[in-house]
């Protein structure tokens, strides 16, 4: 029999992140099933309050219809967790994950959180600022994720959340022209001001200011560095298989963030992606990494862990 509700979760990672998609193939059957439920979940939301198609278009929301929606999201993620009876495909997928690895109530509130800071037109002040919003919608997820691979450690879930910020860092440098385009402006205002702009989406849309956008950018993705080399740490901590299919996506998306640097001011004229090619190499490359960390790491005190923003 056909499992109509894991169906349509793989079909949502399908369309939503060829990444992702890519590298939870090198999950075990299980982990990558539950997987594809907690994305899918994740994706419903974040397009819900966007406007989106799995990350795609944008449809112009009022504000009241936004603040309708999170609220509808809030109260069908309660039901879920409650255990409640789900007739939504979505919602009855992160049913099945959450309550199969005991996800705290917390975690998936906290990443609609952050999508009630995008209702609200948050400002970022400050780098801590853009931190906290991070792990609203990425450092969470990182530590759901490890929740379902099986990880209850609680440095190894600190190392799962400092990979999701650095994706998230990652994913504001790829799209930063893009969100302020749409009114958005996730960079730190007082870096923004420091570099001579204007803090609006106006001023970081205006393709004369290219140039000092991207030198911002730069700045914020040498701010993911360290939480890229913390999430490196944190694989010994993984099954075997998890840890390959992490290292492909820490690959891929680490990738992304010095295409961004390399590319200069003019990387926005298009959205920023890994080659096929390049991505079979990070794939390769993670497939060692993981048998390092197996053979050679696994025996070993690991490093402590950087002074550096955390939640978990």
């Amino acid at each position: 029999m056909t499992d109509a509700v894991l169906a349509a979760s793989k079909d949502s990672i399908v369309k939503g992140s060829k990444s992702f998609r890519s590298a939870s193939r090198l999950f075990d059957p299980a982990v990558r099933e539950d997987a594809w439920l907690l994305y899918a979940w994740c994706r419903r939301c974040d397009d819900e309050i966007d406007g989106q198609d799995h990350g795609f278009g944008h449809e112009e929301l009022s504000e009241k219809e936004q603040r309708r929606r999170l609220k509808s999201l809030y109260s069908q993620t309660r039901a879920a967790l409650a255990g409640q009876p789900m007739d939504d495909q979505t919602f009855a997928a992160f049913q099945r994950v959450a309550l199969r690895h005991h996800l705290p109530e917390r975690w998936p509130l906290d990443l609609l959180d952050g999508f009630a800071m995008d209702v609200e037109h948050r400002e970022y002040r400050t780098l801590d600022d853009v931190m906290a919003y991070c792990w609203h919608v990425a450092g969470v997820v990182g530590v759901m994720m490890a929740r379902v691979m099986g990880v209850f450690d609680a440095q190894v879930l600190r190392r799962a959340q400092d990979l999701g910020l650095a994706f998230q860092l990652t994913n504001i440098s790829r799209d930063v022209v893009e969100d302020a385009e749409n009114g958005r402006v996730y960079l730190p205002a007082d870096w923004l001001v420091e570099a001579g702009l204007e803090p609006t989406p106006e001023a970081v849309a205006d393709p004369k200011n290219r140039e000092a956008v991207h030198a911002v950018t730069a700045r914020l993705l040498a701010v993911a560095e360290p939480y890229y080399d913390s999430a490196r740490i944190g694989l010994r901590g993984l099954p075997f298989r998890s840890s390959m299919a992490i290292a492909a996506a820490r690959g891929v998306y680490r990738e992304i963030g010095r295409k961004v640097i390399r590319s200069g001011p003019g990387v926005w004229k298009h959205r920023v992606s890994v080659g096929k090619p390049m991505k079979l190499w990070l794939f390769g490359r993670s497939v060692l990494i993981a048998v390092w960390t197996r053979a050679l790491d696994r025996g070993r005190t690991p490093p402590p862990r950087p002074e550096m923003w955390t939640r978990v």
